[in-house]
């Protein structure tokens, strides 16, 4: 009876091991995950932490070139629409919705989807801790790596489950930045701006 639970323990832990992913296995699936992105959308939540001025938040939904950002700085909270050429800002303090031109210096939204999407390109990745929701990576920059704007160490949190970023986080000149809560999958109503949406009275400045 020993020799068969020997036997069954040895081809479990075999099964274990064919089933165990290297860091590369993981990271791969993640970016094929991030992919589909460009077909589904994604909405995404960037925290900064700021010296003195404490921390920002702002959860962006994105669909092609469309995007809405709700925004808290301290007190303040705003709302920002975009589309291909317009720019939405709804302030609730005011009650007032603000109509620009896009700003061309604003990036499209594939760029900022971009931020997400070859995560550890360029970098050093290394597996440091595993719990049962979650794969704990370290990314360092490689020594190839030429980009003068890429920080030199991430922490990178991969959920086991849906294979996409938990996490994604760095400090630079004192900020510390971290993009967390990725989800795949953004409808349309998510992102474009609905004036019916708005509270009463809401006062509507076009600046275009």
């Amino acid at each position: 009876m020993k020799r068969f639970f020997i036997c069954i323990a040895t081809l479990l832990a075999s099964a274990a091991m064919l089933i165990a992913q290297t860091p590369e296995e993981i990271i791969s699936r993640m970016e094929e995950e991030m992919n589909k992105s460009d077909q589904m959308g994604m909405a995404v939540t960037m925290d900064l932490k700021i010296p003195i001025l404490g921390t920002t938040s702002a959860r962006m939904n994105i669909l092609g070139e469309k995007s809405r950002t709700d925004m808290a700085i301290k007190d303040i909270k705003s709302t920002l629409w975009m589309d291909e050429t317009t720019m939405w800002t709804y302030n609730p303090n005011e009650n007032e919705v603000v109509i620009e031109n896009r700003d061309s210096k604003s990036g499209s939204q594939e760029e900022n989807l971009g931020l997400m999407k070859g995560i550890t390109a360029g970098y050093d990745v290394s597996l440091t801790k595993e719990t049962a929701d979650a794969w704990y990576f370290d990314c360092k920059k490689s020594k190839d790596n030429t980009e003068k704007d890429d920080p030199k160490k991430m922490t990178l949190v991969v959920d086991k489950k849906t294979y996409m970023p938990k996490e994604l986080s760095t400090k630079a000149k004192g900020i510390t930045v971290s993009m967390k809560d990725a989800v795949l999958g953004v409808k349309e109503s998510d992102v474009t701006y609905d004036p019916s949406k708005l509270p009463a009275g809401v006062k509507v400045t076009d600046k275009r």
